[in-house]
């Protein structure tokens, strides 16, 4: 499918010039969710439930899915339910094999070529996110990692991860845009003033809500989408 990059009107804006802050979602969003990192995490969240519980793994799968439902996330269920230790859960489960990714010369140089700050804003961890970062080639862009511990454990889309990131590192939030792949993850942003960003997969569950109000604008080549705000802001 053939789609514009920068799917704005030339008069609302297409070189974000408000923006001043840079903030991305990092699985499926700065790396191509074909690379599927996630399927390999959820194998090893249901590992981890079995060993840690002594039971046989269909039966880790349903305690998965049914904490994931009912908190949002598998490890907040686990948190809640069972008093597990989160920390030791995400580095039980982020040992993956990060070798699906493959280096973003374009997205590097774009991500280099943008002015502000630039920030990591993720359910994950900081540890998984590095080893994503140093895969694509574009460690040194950022100036920070928000994870889901500085969130205390809160994931998105709860308030507190939005607030919390926002408070932390000086953002205002009317001068920031975010970058996402889960549709419903926008919603709090456009909330608080932010810019939103959707970066659209084949993943009906990803894309729940996508035809919100709180979806700006859309894009499925991210590099390719600050290319083209990189030549608004200059005049190109």
């Amino acid at each position: 499918m053939t789609e514009s990059v920068l799917t704005v009107s030339p008069i609302s804006h297409p070189a974000l010039e408000h923006v001043e802050a840079w903030v991305f979602d990092l699985d499926n969003t700065l790396y191509p969710a074909q690379c599927d990192l996630f399927a390999q995490v959820d194998v090893r969240i249901g590992a981890y439930i079995a060993k840690r519980f002594g039971i046989p793994y269909e039966q880790a799968r349903w305690l998965q899915k049914s904490y994931f439902r009912g908190y949002g996330t598998t490890m907040k269920g686990l948190m809640a339910e069972c008093g597990i230790d989160p920390v030791e859960f995400l580095d039980y489960v982020h040992r993956i094999d990060h070798s699906p990714v493959a280096p973003d010369p374009r997205l590097d140089a774009a991500l280099g070529a943008l002015p502000g700050p630039k920030y990591v804003f993720t359910n994950a961890s900081v540890p998984h996110s590095e080893k994503v970062l140093e895969r694509l080639g574009i460690a040194h862009r950022f100036d920070a990692i928000f994870d889901i511990v500085a969130a205390g454990f809160e994931p998105k889309p709860h308030d507190a991860f939005y607030d919390t990131f926002l408070a932390r590192h000086g953002v205002e939030a009317k001068r920031a845009a975010l970058f996402e792949d889960m549709a419903r993850n926008l919603a709090p942003a456009h909330a608080r003033g932010m810019t939103c960003v959707l970066v659209e997969t084949d993943n009906a569950f990803s894309m729940e809500g996508h035809e919100g109000e709180h979806v700006h604008h859309r894009t499925r080549d991210i590099a390719g989408w600050l290319e083209a705000v990189l030549a608004a802001r200059s005049g190109v």
